[in-house]
């Protein structure tokens, strides 16, 4: 039965190969995530995202000064910020030739000159710049990608709410977390963990983040514990799903962070789990609910309303982890 607990996290043959029909990038996610194919297959597709498919577009879009979109970062989707935050989700492999190159262009050439507050113009690329929504992409996307982003890191930990999240705003008083903020803050600080190991500092600071979100069950608010329907500073549906996801907050992102960060699930998670669930269609694939509007760097070849591989994906794999508990 569709809504039994131990048949969430399954896929039908025809939806496994539906999604393994596709770019390295899929593949490779759902052959380590959905089908538990042996590491060193895992590790052979993964190697293809540099060199076929949309990793291999992205990678030959950037220019030679080692932007992407002529800038650090911009208000559309295809700034060097925005490509490289995709490359990441790509999962682009950072011991590939393909990557160190990219990547050494960036960290050579690019700064946050003309794009960021004046007091950064002088900003390395990976030390960030003021805001934290954008400087918890520039962690995640750096340290997935082989970067030392240490000192960006370490002013995310500084700039930690009482509440335990974190909000661009709060330079400007604002004392109570942004969950847009906040989930792109703590997969900066999941990543960084993961490229360079334990540290008591980085690990509290992103457990005490975890707790905003499930404190508030992903997607409620926890004076009232009414539902938040919309995002207020961007107008985004929490419950309507987007792959890339950028700046914004959903709650399939929120359960994919925390399947991703190892969290044991507990029943504050079963009301989005089966938000989660109720999105399958009779097919058992997940429609992409909406995109957000801006330049996209690379055409991804899914469209509002129908099947979603990248959505499909993230919610199996929220599924069976969810199962497995």
């Amino acid at each position: 039965m569709e809504n039994d607990a131990g048949s969430r996290g399954t896929v039908s043959r025809a939806v496994l190969d539906w999604l393994l029909e596709s770019d390295p990038s899929i593949r490779w996610q759902v052959m380590r995530d959905l089908t538990d194919a042996p590491a060193h297959e895992v590790e052979t597709e993964r190697t293809r995202v540099g060199s076929e498919g949309w990793g291999a577009q992205l990678l030959a879009a950037q220019a030679a000064d080692g932007n992407w979109g002529g800038a650090a970062w911009n208000r559309g989707w295809d700034s060097t910020m925005h490509v490289l935050w995709l490359l990441w989700q790509l999962g682009l492999d950072p011991a590939s030739d393909e990557a160190r190159r990219a990547l050494r262009r960036v960290s050579d050439n690019v700064t946050w000159r003309s794009v960021g507050p004046p007091e950064c113009d002088d900003h390395r690329f990976f030390e960030g710049e003021l805001e934290p929504c954008i400087n918890g992409q520039v962690a995640a996307a750096g340290a997935g990608l082989g970067q030392d982003v240490g000192s960006l890191v370490e002013r995310l930990l500084g700039e930690q709410l009482e509440d335990g999240g974190w909000n661009c705003d709060a330079p400007h008083g604002s004392m109570r977390s942004s969950f847009n903020t906040t989930i792109c803050v703590l997969e900066g600080l999941l990543e960084r963990e993961r490229a360079s190991g334990s540290n008591s500092h980085v690990t509290e600071a992103r457990l005490r983040g975890q707790e905003y979100l499930l404190e508030r069950r992903l997607f409620r608010r926890r004076s009232t514990g009414e539902t938040i329907e919309r995002d207020r500073k961007g107008g985004a549906d929490w419950t309507r799903f987007a792959f890339p996801t950028w700046w914004h907050y959903d709650v399939l992102r929120g359960l994919d962070y925390l399947r991703d960060a190892g969290v044991e699930p507990d029943e504050r998670l079963a009301e989005a789990v089966e938000l989660v669930v109720s999105k399958r269609d009779a097919d058992g694939r997940w429609p992409l609910a909406t995109s957000f509007a801006g330049t996209m760097p690379v055409e991804l070849g899914e469209r509002e309303g129908q099947p979603s591989r990248w959505i499909t994906l993230r919610a199996l794999r929220v599924l069976r982890w969810y199962a497995a508990r």
